[in-house]
């Protein structure tokens, strides 16, 4: 599926490569930048083997967590914004976020946005008045900058080729599924659309798309002409009724088989009835189309086993054969086609019957 739907996974990967660069270009850079904070027990409040407890209290995480907490806070963050005189719907696009690293009292306090001067001072200014709130109900344990943010000098986002490179995959990764939804898909229509023009039994086409084929070719080839064969496999209708379908299936898939062996590869071939095929031969006179089928009808009459080692039938065809003229219509050709089949069958000395061409 994916090795027939190969270029469905290269249009959708350029596409979303394409759509990722384009986002890319069109989006507003934005800066990150961060300031680090240390905790640490207050000397000014602690001190000898209070500093120990202290440190030990620490390893708990509550405390380092609750002061993240601080530097998280809203209020403390509007507050900050006004306080450095700040509109906050021009600050829509910035945003920050602190954690405590891993392993350490360490917090981290990160903003984004557009200005990365801005964003530096956002990032100080919020930790500055979260310390001050911090000091005024804990007195144990002291928090101070450890880092300053600074002024980012490349942006964060957006990264052209991070964003098209992960395009680039998720794209192949779409286009594969959408290949396999395709023939996942594609599979009941092609079965339904086969069901449509080809007969199960004999895998010739059926007669309406035999029908549809003959009509095209009157519109295109009235000037060439084409004849036409009706093939009766006379005695066969017992058969059919009695025989087990696996059998059948074989006999008039035999039949299909020695009628695509002898004629051309643009010859159509159809099952006209249960035991009728026709066969349209474009660009052919009425006595080429005779010498054809009067070989066919001699492959037709030989022997055939049922099964390998089985038993043995011999078929009875009767061929009747018809020339397109200028003045025939769908309805014309049937009544002639079957009037000379029924010709055919009446001359068992000679069951190829070729209808006269009205002048």
């Amino acid at each position: 599926m994916l090795r027939r739907g190969w270029w469905i996974i290269v249009l959708t990967a350029l596409v979303a490569f394409n759509v990722a660069l384009l986002i890319d270009y069109l989006a507003t850079p934005m800066y990150q930048t961060g300031a680090r904070f240390v905790v640490s027990p207050n000397p000014e409040n602690v001190s000898g083997r209070d500093v120990v407890s202290s440190l030990a209290a620490l390893d708990k995480r509550s405390i380092v967590s609750t002061y993240a907490e601080f530097l998280n806070s809203e209020r403390i963050y509007q507050e900050t914004v006004k306080s450095l005189g700040l509109d906050p719907e021009a600050l829509t696009d910035y945003s920050h976020n602190a954690v405590v690293l891993p392993d350490a009292n360490i917090l981290e306090l990160t903003v984004i946005g557009p200005d990365p001067e801005l964003a530096a001072l956002l990032a100080n200014s919020i930790g500055q008045r979260a310390i001050g709130e911090i000091q005024q109900l804990y007195k144990v344990y002291d928090i101070r900058f450890l880092d300053p943010a600074m002024p980012a000098e490349k942006p964060f986002s957006p990264n052209p080729a991070r964003d098209a490179g992960l395009a680039l995959v998720l794209g192949a990764l779409m286009g594969g599924a959408l290949a396999i939804v395709r023939e996942q898909v594609q599979a009941p229509l092609d079965a339904y659309r086969r069901r449509r023009i080809i007969d199960a039994l004999s895998t010739a086409f059926t007669r309406n798309h035999f029908e549809h084929r003959l009509e095209m070719q009157m519109d295109r080839g009235a000037d060439k002409g084409f004849s036409l064969g009706l093939i009766q496999l006379t005695g066969l209708e017992e058969l059919i009724d009695t025989l087990p379908q696996p059998i059948v299936q074989r006999v008039l898939r035999h039949v299909t088989g020695v009628l695509r062996q002898e004629l051309r590869g643009n010859d159509i071939i159809g099952r006209w009835s249960d035991i009728r095929f026709a066969v349209m031969l474009p660009a052919t006179p009425g006595d080429g189309a005779a010498r054809t089928l009067r070989r066919v009808y001699g492959i037709l009459t030989q022997p055939f086993e049922l099964e390998p080692g089985g038993d043995v039938i011999q078929l009875e065809p009767s061929v009747g054969i018809v020339v397109f003229q200028r003045r025939d219509t769908l309805e014309t050709l049937r009544i002639r086609l079957e009037d000379a089949v029924e010709q055919a069958r009446r001359r068992p000395e000679d069951p190829v019957y070729l209808a006269e061409t009205a002048v």
